[in-house]
């Protein structure tokens, strides 16, 4: 983590911040705003945290720092080795000489294999054998969390019944000195190493690793398959083998060279703990449930150890970033062992990783695009996949102007639009039934257009024409209209919604008024929306809808079509049970704090709390949205 820390001095990716920040909320409010100040802003080092620990934050928050992270300038070019590993291997070799070609790759690829080392390592030059969870300066990130949260941990964990090890990323609320929650989803490796120690009713031990090489940190919030060693991961990424130490109070290995190490166990017999809320990736609030107790029987550390941590909530954040790098790495081997014809891949930060991902490939029969759907949402966390774009090779889909453009000219409705049902993530809280619900692949692959009417050009007349109405008409509250502006048939409009009206007739109730042709997507959102931030449009209609249920199709006089879609919060008048979260903001107290010592901190020129412009889109309800 030290020798981190001076590259990103080096390569100037670092502010150190002197002064006192309250890990309390005031962490938080810097990072938010220096993370979404432009490409990712910079890491900061908080040296004074009210306890013996600094905090390294955003540290792997932009394009420049994750590859740092990963010892690359670019990150395709780890997918790229992959493959050429992958080829040499699986080769045919017909003799016993070109067999033993193989030998010296053989070698390297064993000197990436952890190694469990005699004595204690770095990370137990202090050893706490009473342990206080106190002593760490663990944040409490947004106002509406249930307390304080470890929210960079590395979940060291063993399969009771091979010897398995895995390396997992679960949040960690402190309920007490030595006592956390551990929430992990019912699909990680963690709840299933659990449940087995559960139906052997056996203790589970538990290590929990910060800090050290910042590949490690990565190496766990990768999708790798279960019982794939994620230190064998970072073995790979870094070229040379992670050494492990036992722990002091378990059987358990972890990193010798990790900063902070919190040792303990899981009682698979004790009942569950009610955790959270947490303000959480999706730019929402993940609400209260029950999860397992972690309880700390050590705690050790290096001298001069510094704490991780991250936040996440609206978009961008650092987790953005480590999307991307794993966008990037695992696209080779979803091609060689899956998708032979997947040409790229681009998760875009609106999609909160599982809300939106757009899919390239080499289209050559037909069929072949619910070829590409099925096997994408069979690839492990792939599954948790909403809303999937699959084009043709002759789009770069990371230009989202040209993308969007292009999916309007080749997608006929409703024949390019394919529905299906599978599990999601557990933090979706557009679906009406927990963890389940309905996902939508469209097909983009026609390269020629079958639409009978041209596409409009939407000149000014027409525009004003919109804007005028908007303007005039009760319930809607604002219009975006900039996409039109770029030859986009896409229109955004926020509406007040109430009880005897569905949205979609509010959206058919304007189509029928505005009567401008070549409309092809209206998306309805809640009042309250900056509806001058188109990424914050899409975010929002990415995350709040569930496809089957909140997309209608309006075929016009001409022939044409309009998707409508409801992308506002639903309740029990939409026959929505659940309960809401809200999104994540900051407390006007801590902007206030954090605007008045801003410039006692020496991040440079003065940022405004993105959570400022949110405001309005708070419902009253505390993290979940109580109706009316």
């Amino acid at each position: 983590m030290k020798n981190f820390i001076n590259i990103l001095e080096e390569n100037n990716e670092l502010i150190r911040i002197k002064e006192y920040v309250n890990p309390e909320l005031e962490i938080t409010e810097i990072t938010d705003r220096v993370s979404k100040s432009g490409g990712g802003g910079k890491a900061l080092l908080f040296e004074n945290t009210g306890t013996a620990f600094p905090v390294l934050i955003n540290a792997m928050g932009s394009n420049k720092r994750i590859c740092l992270t990963l010892g690359t300038d670019n990150l395709d070019k780890i997918g790229e080795e992959i493959e050429t590993i992958f080829r040499q291997l699986t080769r045919p070799r017909e003799n016993i000489w070109k067999k033993l070609k193989l030998l010296p790759l053989l070698k390297t690829m064993g000197s990436w294999m952890p190694k469990v080392v005699s004595g204690k390592g770095r990370c137990q030059e202090v050893i706490h054998k009473n342990p206080d969870l106190d002593i760490l300066p663990v944040l409490r990130c947004w106002p509406e969390d249930g307390g304080r949260f470890i929210t960079l941990p590395m979940v060291i964990t063993r399969d009771p019944e091979n010897n398995a090890r895995n390396v997992g990323m679960y949040r960690m609320q402190l309920f007490n000195k030595t006592t956390t929650g551990m929430h992990w989803h019912p699909h990680k490796t963690g709840a299933r190493h659990y449940n087995l120690y559960k139906a052997m009713a056996k203790k589970m031990p538990v290590a929990v690793a910060l800090g050290g090489d910042p590949v490690l940190t990565y190496s766990a919030t990768a999708p790798l398959p279960d019982n794939i060693d994620e230190y064998m991961m970072a073995g790979f990424l870094r070229k040379k083998k992670v050494d492990l130490v036992k722990c002091i109070t378990n059987d358990l290995e972890v990193p010798a060279e990790a900063d902070i190490i919190i040792e303990g166990y899981i009682d698979p017999d004790e009942e569950l703990a009610w955790e959270g809320p947490f303000g959480d990736h999706t730019g929402f609030y993940s609400l209260p449930d029950w999860f397992p107790k972690f309880h700390v029987t050590c705690i050790t550390n290096k001298n001069n150890a510094v704490y991780p941590a991250t936040i996440v909530g609206i978009p961008p954040q650092e987790d953005a970033w480590i999307i991307k790098a794993t966008e990037r790495i695992f696209l080779m081997p979803m091609k060689l062992t899956m998708i032979p014809e997947i040409l790229d891949m681009d998760m875009p930060p609106e999609g909160v990783a599982h809300n939106l991902t757009i899919i390239k490939i080499n289209k050559t029969f037909q069929g072949q695009t619910q070829k590409v759907m099925n096997a994408i949402l069979g690839a492990g966390q792939m599954m948790f996949a909403k809303i999937m774009v699959i084009t043709g090779k002759e789009i770069d889909i990371h230009n989202y102007q040209e993308l969007a453009n292009y999916i309007f000219e080749n997608v006929v409705v409703p024949g390019d639009l394919h529905y299906s049902k599978g599990p999601l993530d557990i933090l979706d809280h557009s679906s009406t039934q927990f963890a389940y619900g309905s996902k939508l692949c469209i097909d983009a692959t026609n390269t020629i257009a079958k639409e009978t009417v041209k596409q409009s050009l939407f000149s000014k007349i027409e525009i004003d024409k919109i804007l005028k109405y908007a303007g005039l008409e009760q319930k809607i509250s604002g219009v975006n209209v900039s996409l039109l502006r770029k030859k986009i048939p896409a229109l955004f409009v926020s509406i007040r919604k109430n009880d005897h009206e569905q949205p979609h007739e509010t959206g058919q109730y304007l189509l029928d008024k505005v009567s401008v042709p070549g409309i092809k997507l209206l998306v309805l959102v809640d009042h309250g929306m900056d509806m001058n931030d188109i990424s914050l449009l899409v975010w929002v209609a990415v995350g709040n809808i569930e496809p089957e249920r909140d997309i209608r199709v309006n075929k016009t006089e001409t022939k044409t079509y309009c998707l409508i879609v409801d992308a506002t919060r639903k309740s029990k008048h939409d026959q929505f049970e659940r309960e809401w979260p809200n999104v994540i903001v900051s407390d006007d107290t801590t902007i206030k704090t954090i605007d008045k010592k801003w410039n006692t901190l020496g991040l440079g020129k003065f940022v405004h709390s993105p959570s400022t412009k949110l405001k309005k889109m708070l419902f009253p309800g505390g993290a979940g949205v109580i109706d009316k």
